[in-house]
């Protein structure tokens, strides 16, 4: 079975996962150009081999082709080496050892968009929109996003410190981390009153089974007079399709949850939820913002479309691609990372480059839909798919706590009071009046 991933690399704007085995033969009409081409590329390895100043590594010749050719399609398109390769499979489980950073490349420049809660790098206070220069003082110049990985990771306990630039600041800094198994996989919830909160960090092949069990023991927590959940996928990078999918189906009764489009339009596929809501029919309100990329976007765009859910927070990354894992010699030889499709929400909308906008825009703090660095987008990557539609801004400004009162979490307090009924529409089924 194919199955289809959206990330670029590990903790990368999502995290990878799945298989597929692909094998096509070529029947472009312009089959001859191709070949044309690979006989240019042949009679430049030749000559490589033959004249650099020093015997160079084959293998590694090979593998910066396929590096190059790969990435420069998209963003989210690359070349697996086959240790890489053998990694990616490791972290689809849930765990791998690292610091706990989403990361991104935008013009030859290491991003972070967003360390991932009770991690190293968000217990030393790596922000979204901290520049990486450098690893154990290895420059990241011209570096892949499967490179800087190769880097960040390691094996638990070991020692990394990372050279960083924070806007606003003149002068690098380090921060020296210990790296530790990341459990990506942690769906975390508690009660806020009457109402139950839980947070979606990823999206793998242990997250519908950890909001099940958050559903279940939230409604034994507070009985009742529980008034509804704010499921928060604020910067949760994404994941696995199925997943996805099965997260959306735990709140929906029926009808279209996503369908994805490849070049082919026999390639169309279309998932559909089946009968019964974990929540029994309670309000919910969805809470996203620039972080909020690729399958936790499918999960808002459904809520949204089927009208099962409010959309609180700031618009989304914009990333509506998805991403097939391909072997090359059953993997011996790695595997092709390449994006194979778009994705449409129920109401046959692409997100990409768009993201989703939100049912009521709520910043957290001063931020805007337009905020440079820390809240850059799939639109600002270099070589990105374009957007089947023009960017849709909210009609009003977003709600901003107010001044001079310190909020902790003002988005999630805003949440909280709209199923309390404090502000606005009290209730999910208002909106369908």
């Amino acid at each position: 079975m194919k199955r289809l991933a959206f990330a670029a690399s590990g903790a990368a704007i999502g995290f990878v996962a799945g298989l597929a085995v692909l094998a096509r033969a070529d029947t472009a009409p312009n089959g001859e150009a191709a070949y044309h081409a690979l006989d240019r590329f042949g009679q430049a390895f030749s000559v490589v081999r033959a004249d650099y100043v020093e015997p160079p590594d084959d293998k590694l010749l090979v593998e910066s082709a396929l590096s190059g050719m790969i990435g420069s399609l998209d963003p989210h398109s690359s070349y697996f080496d086959p240790k890489t390769y053998a990694d990616m499979q490791v972290r689809t489980e849930g765990q791998y050892g690292g610091v706990g950073i989403v990361i991104a490349v935008e013009n030859n420049a290491v991003k972070v968009v967003s360390p991932i809660d009770d991690t190293p790098a968000s217990a030393a206070g790596v922000k979204s929109g901290d520049i990486i220069l450098a690893v154990d003082g290895k420059g990241l110049q011209g570096m892949s996003l499967d490179q800087v990985q190769l880097l960040l990771r390691g094996k638990s306990g070991s020692k990394v410190t990372l050279t960083l630039m924070r806007a606003g600041d003149d002068k690098s800094f380090e921060v020296k981390l210990t790296r530790a198994a990341i459990e990506v996989e942690a769906v975390k919830f508690h009660r806020e009153g009457d109402v139950g909160y839980i947070r979606i960090p990823a999206f793998n092949e242990h997250t519908d089974s950890g909001l099940q069990t958050a559903v279940r023991a939230l409604k034994k927590q507070i009985g009742p007079k529980l008034r509804g959940y704010v499921i928060d996928l604020r910067d949760d990078g994404g994941g696995v399709l199925d997943q996805a999918i099965a997260v959306s189906d735990d709140f929906l009764e029926s009808g279209e949850i996503v369908s994805t489009r490849g070049r082919d339009p026999s390639d169309t596929q279309r998932y559909d939820a089946k009968a019964g809501d974990i929540t029994d029919g309670k309000p919910v309100v969805v809470l996203i913002n620039r972080g909020t990329a690729s399958a936790s976007e499918i999960v808002a765009g459904a809520l949204q479309d089927h009208r099962r859910a409010r959309i609180v927070g700031m618009t989304s990354f914009g990333k509506g691609s998805v991403q097939t894992i391909i072997p090359l010699n059953g993997g011996d030889d790695g595997a092709l990372h390449l994006t194979t499709a778009r994705y449409y929400t129920p109401s046959g909308r692409s997100i990409q480059a768009t993201g989703i906008v939100p049912d009521i825009a709520v910043a957290q703090g001063n931020e805007t839909e337009t905020t440079p660095a820390e809240n850059y987008t799939e639109a600002d990557l270099p070589h990105h798919l374009l957007g089947e539609t023009a960017p849709t801004a909210n009609a009003a400004p977003p709600i901003r706590p107010p001044a001079g009162k310190k909020i902790d979490d003002f988005q999630l307090s805003y949440a909280v009071d709209l199923l309390d009924g404090k502000v606005g529409p009290k209730t999910v089924a208002e909106r369908k009046q």
